[in-house]
């Protein structure tokens, strides 16, 4: 588990350098953000998020590892 604050943080963060990777290098790069915003959706309805899992296995900033 992590505090809500961090993982919003790293999805806007990843957001906001996907859109621009799309708009400057390729437009691949918009596959990456729709990435995020589904996994977002998904974890409001799942209250599972992928990008908690691995930060919590990293130990980052306050992440605890999923207990099973």
């Amino acid at each position: 588990m992590c505090p809500d604050v961090i993982v919003r943080r790293i999805a806007g963060i990843f957001v906001l350098v996907t859109l621009a990777l799309g708009t400057w290098v390729h437009a691949g790069w918009y596959g990456a953000t729709a990435f995020v915003g589904l996994n977002l959706l998904q974890s409001s309805f799942t209250r599972w998020c992928l990008l908690e899992r691995v930060l919590g296995r990293m130990r980052v900033a306050g992440c605890r590892p999923h207990e099973a």
